[in-house]
């Protein structure tokens, strides 16, 4: 009778357990350590459609090659305004039975039960970019200081418009934390500033550009003789701001300040038609809520809020290293 190797029956009873572990990169170290589970992450959105969430895509499939034993399911809805249709994309992945969710919550409230199903289910929930309103059942909550980032648009405004003049503040879409930090932000910085005027503060775009087009010009229709500064507070209404601004005869006038870059923005503010953008980490942001789900899963302890940074570019600074790259952040397929 032959008897086997130690290594075969090492094998042997390394199947009988149910596989070999591999090393892997810790999330928490970097360090290679022993273990055999490959994680399923879903990773859902506010929209699909902007350059931002491109960013964070690119950012949670880093984390995923880093660690080398995950797999990013991503999916979300086309427009930032079907509440329906991202409730109904958490559900199927809680079906679905997937490791952990990374979710962007479209409203604070809407989504607060269906968190609660999926902590329910075993499945844990990091929440990033937007917060909810009940943070119960979180793993943690990663995103942009989103009141400190209107506060550094309010600041900007007020420093271009010399302290004094008419502001327009045009707000996003009712339910979004994020855009709301930034709105009551901005707000409180220039209650320190008794020469500023806020024109109007209760007027909501809408999720898309053509919205916040027609928006911005029904401001206009109104308070274009009175109007010296404007913020816009995401991406979408910047841009949308932006034309208006351009088909009025305001653009480089009319001192803008928006929130979220895309090459447009971008090449306006280096014309003279922004006067800032204030600057998330999208990258760092779906990194970080991917390594943080991850380090949860494996039994390592995880900081309830994480911050990811807020920046404000301007045509001064906006091509130093450091700006230029939070300005042309990477993007999935990159």
């Amino acid at each position: 009778m032959r008897f086997a190797s130690a290594t075969t029956i090492a094998l042997i009873v390394c199947l009988a357990l149910g596989g070999c572990s591999e090393k892997v990169p810790d999330a928490k170290t970097g360090t290679l350590s022993a273990t055999r589970k490959k994680y399923r992450i879903a990773v859902i959105p506010k929209g699909t459609s902007h350059e931002f969430w491109k960013s964070v895509h690119a950012g949670a499939e880093n984390a995923a090659k880093e660690m080398g034993n995950v797999e990013i399911l991503w999916k979300g809805s086309l427009l930032e305004n079907d509440r329906d249709g991202q409730v109904s994309v958490v559900q199927d992945f809680v079906t679905r039975k997937v490791d952990g969710i990374c979710l962007a919550p479209l409203d604070s409230q809407a989504l607060v039960p269906y968190v609660k199903e999926a902590k329910q289910e075993g499945i844990p929930t990091v929440i990033f970019d937007s917060g909810l309103d009940d943070e119960t059942d979180i793993v943690s909550y990663v995103a942009t200081d989103n009141f400190k980032g209107g506060a550094l648009a309010g600041e900007r405004l007020a420093d271009v418009l010399g302290k004094k003049g008419g502001v327009i503040l045009l707000r996003y879409n009712p339910g979004s934390d994020s855009t709301a930090q930034r709105e009551e932000g901005f707000l409180e910085i220039l209650k320190k500033y008794p020469d500023i005027t806020v024109l109007s503060s209760n007027e909501y775009s809408g999720t898309t550009p053509e919205t916040s087009l027609d928006k911005s010009q029904q401001l206009f229709i109104k308070f274009r003789e009175q109007v010296n500064g404007v913020f816009a507070v995401c991406e979408p209404n910047s841009t949308g701001m932006l034309k208006a601004l351009e088909q009025e005869g305001l653009a480089g006038k009319v001192k803008f300040i928006g929130f979220d870059p895309n090459p447009h923005l971008i090449q306006s503010m280096r014309e003279g038609k922004l006067h800032g953008i204030v600057l998330q980490d999208p990258v760092k942001m779906g990194h970080d809520a991917v390594m943080t789900l991850v380090r949860h899963l494996e039994k390592q302890p995880v900081e309830k809020r994480i911050s990811t940074g807020e920046h404000i570019a301007t045509p001064e600074n906006m091509d130093e290293p450091g700006m230029h790259k939070l300005l042309n952040p990477q993007q999935f397929g990159e």
